[in-house]
């Protein structure tokens, strides 16, 4: 729960609504999500808005509730695609110091990396295709010349260094992703199309309104009214 014992004190009415809100929606029996699938997209939405504090305390709850250390390092890893160094370095930080007070050894064994610098790009383009489709295939290559390198490093970067590790199943960094461009706001073609993706992978346009309503008490009503209609648009692109 990201209130601290200071603010019980010094601000306990804004408290106790927090806390309910928090709550209710929660236990919303219409957007119920099973638990650990609901920390991972918090844990994603607050990457994506930067709420450093809270997201140290959803990580310590997340572990309570059976969200392996693995688990929360991948949400974190696989932010920086979409975030960028320059904001995902403090989650980090804030991340390797909840396992310390866990008491979590920082060397936690085996790596989780299926890729090697010579097939980063193959490997990751395969997962762009299974996720978006045949389109997707050699875009570096079929794309306007001046696109070339990003959408090389899209796949071998974005795709080949991230969604190819152990530690999560494509649909599910499918509905990380989109709770990182959802909360972090001005991202609605992105939005859109991982929405897409996520339709493609399985994940259902109600599994994916849910996620929203779930992320919805850590980014606020705008994005997440913005959020859905992202979904929408995509759902109405497949009819």
């Amino acid at each position: 729960m990201p209130i601290t014992d200071e603010f019980k004190v010094t601000n306990p009415e804004y408290v106790a609504i927090v806390e309910s809100f928090l709550n209710e929606a929660k236990e919303e029996e219409t957007v119920r999500l099973p638990e650990r699938t609901r920390h991972l997209a918090i844990m994603a939405a607050l990457l994506g808005c930067q709420g450093v504090d809270a997201f140290r305390a959803e990580v310590a709850d997340a572990l309570v509730d059976g969200v392996t250390p693995a688990e929360v390092e991948e949400v974190v890893y696989q932010a920086t695609d979409y975030l960028g160094l320059g904001r995902v370095a403090p989650f980090v930080a804030a991340m390797n110091g909840a396992f310390d007070a866990a008491d979590i050894p920082l060397d936690r064994g085996a790596k989780r990396a299926t890729v090697t610098t010579d097939d980063r790009l193959e490997k990751g383009n395969a997962c762009q295709i299974e996720i978006f489709g045949e389109g997707m295939r050699e875009s570096w290559k079929n794309g306007p010349a001046e696109r070339a390198t990003v959408n090389r490093w899209l796949a071998a970067n974005c795709f080949g260094d991230y969604y190819t590790r152990e530690g999560l199943t494509l649909a599910e960094r499918e509905m990380i992703t989109l709770c990182y461009l959802v909360a972090q706001g001005g991202c609605d073609p992105q939005a859109t199309a991982h929405a897409g993706g996520n339709l493609s992978m399985g994940n259902s346009k109600e599994f994916l309104y849910a996620v929203i309503h779930q992320i919805l008490p850590y980014i606020g009503y705008p994005r997440s009214l913005n959020g859905l209609a992202c979904i929408d648009a995509a759902a109405k692109a497949t009819e």
